[in-house]
This record gives structure tokens, sequence and C-alpha cells, in this order.
């Protein structure tokens, strides 16, 4: 039987639609909010958070040209068996687990900052967050990634779904104290600082699991010849740069590439749900709450509040994936926003108050504790991959009664 899918980073074998013309009004707007935005981070805070924003835009721009998803990968691969997009995250782990061990290693720095992994506890706040997430992003549309790049891309329910994210994310640094102190863990591990592997031990452990998951892939697509990926509308030659869709392996070498870069500019890797607690506890603090007693607002998170979120380097990463994503919809004429459906605005609330929460017990996100995690050899980015594939299978079973559909089978693309 003829494979329907290509494993080489392609969307699909077959021919792709032609793009939409340039949104010639929003890309001018988009570059001038851009250089807008910059210059007032710049004198705001500093060029190190300026260039976070401009690393941000390039982040935006990745992710949009090559839909690179991390929600819709694992529903592929749990639903019918397609495994390219978790291909292409065994690629992009590897490349920057082998940049991260360099980094972290010497301490290479271009600030003076000490590179620093993200390493947290594994107990039941993980177990259970990441679960929650999963389920989460297959109900919300997207992960914090997709939630950012989809609303910068024109997607109106996303709009929903990153407003539920903050509700979420505030509601779990309420509760943080609790998840932190009365549920059992173990200290965080890493696989190269709490063990005798040392950084080339664990990057070997590491490579050769990234080696054996993408072994079990290609067995995994031979046996069911899933359906393929959506092909993406694109251009030739010179023009797909800007204008045509990336292949998925391409994004999956630049971002990590870019979270490397991250990690040698500010200190930590990439990030982003973090930013959303800040923003939905400012606006609490605004209202009257006085959210600086909670315990997650404590040291530097409790810092950040009196400070402008221009001054907080997750904050303008965030802002510069929005405007990265939306110039590069623009630039590919597929910036409409459209009328949100009842069943789809009712899980987009829903699946954004769960990644919300499930993010603050889980110490991140799809970015910060599973790319981030896992680059940073530490067991809690694994532990993470495993239970929110868990939940998006549990996930499966509900997103239809919102009236949303599943990959199936016997579908031409998925």
């Amino acid at each position: 039987m003829e494979n329907r899918y290509s494993s080489w980073g392609h969307h699909a074998t077959t021919r792709v639609a032609p793009l939409n013309p340039v949104q010639i009004p929003f890309v001018i707007g988009g570059l001038i909010a851009a250089v807008v935005l910059l210059i007032c981070i710049v004198r705001t805070a500093n060029w190190t958070q300026g260039v976070l924003f401009i690393i941000g835009l390039a982040l935006g721009a990745t992710l949009l040209h090559a839909r690179f998803g991390f929600t819709s990968a694992f529903r592929r691969l749990m639903s019918v068996g397609n495994v390219q997009g978790l291909q292409a995250h065994m690629l992009m782990l590897a490349v920057s687990s082998t940049l991260f061990a360099i980094i972290l290693s010497t301490g290479f720095s271009f600030t003076g900052l000490k590179p620093a992994g993200y390493v947290s506890p594994v107990g039941i706040s993980v177990v259970f967050g990441a679960f929650l997430f999963g389920i989460g992003m297959q109900l919300g549309g997207g992960c914090a990634s997709g939630t950012l790049y989809s609303v910068g891309g024109g997607s109106s329910s996303m709009i929903l779904t990153l407003l539920a994210f903050i509700g979420g994310s505030v509601l779990g640094a309420y509760h943080f104290k609790f998840w932190m102190q009365d549920t059992p863990s173990f200290p965080p591990i890493s696989l190269a600082e709490s063990t005798s592997l040392g950084y080339f031990g664990a990057w070997l452990v590491q490579i050769i699991a990234f080696a054996c998951i993408y072994w079990i892939t290609i067995k995994i697509a031979k046996k069911k010849n899933p359906p393929a990926m959506k092909p993406l509308p694109t251009m030739f030659g010179w023009k797909k740069i800007l204008r045509g869709s990336w292949p998925l392996y391409t994004a999956a070498i630049i971002l990590a590439l870019l979270n490397a870069l991250t990690l040698t500019i500010r200190g930590n890797p990439w990030g982003i749900t973090s930013a959303f607690a800040l923003w939905g506890g400012k606006f609490l603090l605004s209202m009257g709450l006085d959210v600086s007693s909670w315990s997650y607002f404590s040291g530097a998170n409790g810092a950040a509040l009196s400070h402008t979120v221009l001054a907080d380097s997750t904050s303008v990463m965030n802002f510069g994936i929005i405007l990265g994503a939306f110039v590069s919809a623009a630039s590919q004429g597929t910036f409409k926003p459209g009328r949100i459906r009842p069943g789809v605005a009712l899980a987009s609330i829903i699946g954004g108050l769960m990644m919300g929460y499930g993010s603050r017990l889980a110490f991140g996100c799809n970015i910060g504790a599973y790319f981030g995690g896992i680059a940073s050899f530490s067991l809690h980015g694994w532990v993470w991959m495993i239970m929110a594939m868990l939940g998006t299978s549990c996930a499966l079973f509900i997103r239809p009664l919102f009236g949303l559909s599943n990959p199936k089978p016997n579908d031409s693309v998925c």
C-alpha cells in the first residue's frame, strides 16, 4: 500500500493550493507596530529586552509559516497514528539538547547572566497539571505557543482561549501553595547534574531516546498508514521564505536555535505562561486585590508585579510572537478573523482555563515544561510529555461534545 505521507518534514506530498494576495495594509500596520513597540521596550527597559522581542517576532513567524503545532501533533498521533508532528519534535529536541548541553556546561552567555535550564520537581502537581493541560489544549484549539500565534494569525476563537488561559493561570497561582506544599513530589531531577552522567552522558542518553522514539514512529506509520497532514498554501522560489509555508523540519531547527539563543541572552530558556499569570495578577492588583500576598507572587514573580510588563522578558517575547505571526499571516493573505460557533467558544474557554491552571501546576506548558524542560535534561519534561499525551487521548472523547472533530483513519488528510 502506498504511504500517504512523507516523513521528511513536509506537510504532505500532494499539490498545495496557491496563497491569497498579500494584505498590504495589515503588513505595513504590523511592521509599524513592531518598530514602535521595540522602541518603547528599549527606552523603558534595555536592549536585552529589545533583542528578546525580536526573537519573539522570529518565533511567531516560524510557528505561523510552518503551522508548527504541539496540540495537533499529539492529536494526530493519538487519533490516527500520524507521526509527522512528533518526528519534527524529536528533531527540535535533539538540536536544542545539543545546544543546551554546550551552553549549560560551559556557562556561555551573551549578557553575562549565568544560563540555567528549566529543571523542576516531579510530583503530583506535574502529573495532574500536564494531564489537565493535555485535555485543555485539545479543547482550546491550541497549546501556549499555538494560542499566541493563532491569535496573531487571525483566529477569533483563540482570543477566548487566551483570555481564559490568563484566568486559569491566575487561579493556578492562587492555589500554587497547596500544590507545592501539600502534595508529594520528588526534588528537581536533572539527568546531567543530579546523576553521574554529566552533560555529555545526559546528552547521549537523550539523543538515543529521541532516535528510539523516531524509529518507533516510523514503525507506527508503516503499520497504520495514516492520512497525511493537510498541505499548506505555498509559493516557490525566494517568495516562499516570506510568504510560503516552511517544512516542519526547517521550523524545528529554527525553533531550537532561537530557544538556545534565548538561553544565552536572558539566562533561561523560552517560556510563555508565566507572563499570563503576571498579566492576570496585575489586572487583579489594579482592581484592588492584593495578589502579592500569594505564595506564587513571591521573589521574582512578586517583583514583576511592581514593574511594567515591558520589563518582563517573557511578556515581550509573547508580544513578539503575536506580532510576528500577524505580519506573516498578512503576508500570506490569511489574516481573516471569522465568527465563532457557540460550541467552539465554550470549548475555547474551558480549554483555556484548564491550560492556564495546568501550566502553573506543571511548572510550564508545552514550551517551558516540554520543550524547555527536556532540552534542559529535566525529568519533569519527560513526565509532562507522557501525561499531556494521556490527556490528549482522553480529550478525543470529549471534543465531539463541543462539535469538534477528530482525524479519522479514512480521511484523505488530517
